[in-house]
């Protein structure tokens, strides 16, 4: 018996509803028969059997929500062992994804694949919460390396953080399933290795779960043929890899011939006709009136465009931003500050923190200062529920960081900063800085923020107008310090260094009094740091 797991549907998408089921459970099915109608945010999806057997059970009613990678439905494959039931595996992934064709599902991790070799496929693990698809980084290791228990074998990228993976135990890498900068899913074959003791496959044979590579055809053999087949159900045979890559690419699935069976369409036939130009893209599909006069080609630019996928931290980004900046009513609230007695006072307490192997910037008293600060203002450490019709005061300052670093904008938060000391602050300052700009950045160090501080003055900027980062209510960009006359008490002019900062609040909890309120009593405690140091922990 083999366990239909739902595949991948669309980007970003995690479950579905089942709209109608073709079959029963006993019925028979034949390969690419509609075995089942589910409906996601987006459109009407049909499901076909992946090969010819009998329905012996529906996991999942009408009306009921199906998870992508939960089974689905579990069915007999025709001329399978019904007394095997027990002992045969779940498949991985009903359908192929978009590198492969195969006709058998891949093997779990520590399960020996089909062939009698001793190779096993590593079947990516789940990475974090809602995570189902990941974007390969870098390889650690290549095809016949001998690999280590817990050696790091490859650094993935999901849309929170930079995760890596290990191996599960010591042995020889034979083939890595997904290459550099593509996409691997989770519970989907990731790599293969041959434990420790174990016999290598020979190279001739094609790994497991994956169609052998097709021959190039020599000039006698059959093309492709002219036209694609139509399954016995009346729709073009092909997986949903494949029609997810005719769709990303704007084609049209009758357009493409198929060389597999029954004029299966194989990824290797969608890259043909992109590479070809075979293939129609789907809104040109219509052809022109003959009456119409052909239209002039526009000249040819200099140079192409490049196309880089929306993936990881930045996809993450972009939607968190979207959300915010459309359902929060931002105001804005500028301020300078004269940090000129602050900049000395760091000056004489810097050799004491680098004696204790911690830098010290201006940030841990930036940090510090805006925890003292809320216990006199806490709606800034606040947030709304869901409904909008309670505020929640939070009992811990957790105050985060924007910081710039390798896999894109990153806000990790320093917990718990009103009973820390002013080194401790430093100290995980310095942590999250350096985790975050290497996109290693722990998962648990990202949630949890009550406010945010962006420090565009770093980069050399002066103003920004920030978004919050939802849910919190509040976020300040600071500028950078410059040098500028100023009058002192006896209108004298001298030398300060002043620091612009700009406040974005949330104008359903905060108002314009409000924060002009509490940045004042933060502009204080930066202004004349003896006061803040009289109320450090």
């Amino acid at each position: 018996m083999t366990e239909f797991k739902l595949p991948d549907i669309g980007e970003g998408i995690v479950e579905c509803e089942v709209v109608e089921w073709r079959v029963d459970e006993g019925d028979a099915i034949a390969e690419d028969q509609p075995v089942v109608e589910v409906m996601t945010d987006k459109a009407l999806v049909e499901i076909t059997a992946p090969e010819a057997g009998r329905v012996t059970k529906l996991h999942v009613g009408k009306g009921e929500i199906a998870k992508v990678h939960a089974p689905l439905f579990a069915y007999q494959a025709e001329g399978g062992d019904d007394g095997a039931t027990a002992e045969a595996p779940a498949s991985e992934t009903p359908a192929p994804e978009a590198g492969s064709e195969p006709e058998t599902p891949p093997a779990r991790e520590g399960q020996a694949p089909a062939g009698g070799d001793a190779a096993k496929d590593f079947i990516l693990p789940d990475i974090g919460e809602g995570i189902v698809e990941c974007e390969i980084v870098e390889w650690r290791v290549a095809e016949g390396e001998a690999i280590e228990e817990d050696q790091p074998v490859v650094d993935v990228m999901t849309d929170k953080a930079m995760v890596e993976i290990t191996a599960p135990e010591a042995g020889r890498i034979s083939r890595l399933h997904v290459g550099k900068g593509e996409i691997a899913r989770v519970h989907a074959p990731l790599y293969a290795y041959v434990p420790e003791g174990g016999v290598a496959p020979a190279e001739a044979a094609p790994a497991a779960g994956r169609e052998a590579p097709t021959p190039a055809k020599p000039d006698s053999a059959p093309a492709r043929p002219t036209r694609p087949g139509r399954g016995p159900h009346g729709r073009i045979p092909a997986s949903p890899a494949v029609r997810r890559l005719v769709r990303e690419h704007g084609l049209r699935l009758a357009d493409i011939p198929g060389s597999g069976k029954d004029g299966r369409v194989l990824k290797e036939d969608v890259l043909a006709a992109l590479e070809g130009g075979g293939a129609r893209p789907a809104e040109a599909a219509r052809p022109e009136p003959e009456a119409a006069p052909a239209a002039r080609p526009a000249p040819a630019e200099e140079g192409e465009v490049r196309v880089e996928p929306l993936r990881g931290v930045r996809a993450a980004m972009a939607r968190q931003m979207v959300a915010s900046a459309s359902t929060i009513p931002h105001f804005q609230y500028g301020e300078e500050i004269d940090v000129t007695e602050l900049l000395a006072l760091r000056e004489r307490l810097k050799p004491k923190a680098a004696a204790r192997d911690t830098k010290l910037t201006l940030m841990p008293f930036f940090m510090k200062a805006m925890a003292l600060a809320i216990q006199d203002f806490p709606i800034l450490n606040s947030r709304l529920n869901e409904a909008a019709d309670e505020i929640h005061y939070l009992p811990s300052c957790n105050i985060g960081m924007a910081v710039d670093g390798k896999a894109g904008l990153m806000v990790p938060n320093v917990k718990g900063v009103e009973r820390r000391s002013l080194l401790d602050v430093a100290r995980e300052i310095q942590r999250l800085t350096g985790q975050a700009r290497d996109g290693r950045v722990a998962q648990a160090d990202l949630q949890g923020g009550t406010i945010s501080i962006s420090n565009i003055g770093a980069l050399g900027g002066t103003y920004a107008a920030p978004i919050i980062n939802a849910p919190e209510v509040a976020i300040v960009a600071i500028g950078k310090s410059q040098w500028l006359p100023r009058f002192d008490a006896d209108g004298e002019v001298t030398r300060r260094a002043i620091m612009t900062v700009t406040w974005a609040g949330d104008h359903r909890l905060i108002d314009g009094g409000t924060i002009a309120r509490f940045c004042n009593a933060w502009k204080g405690y930066l202004e004349d740091p003896e006061t803040l140091l009289l109320e450090l922990a």
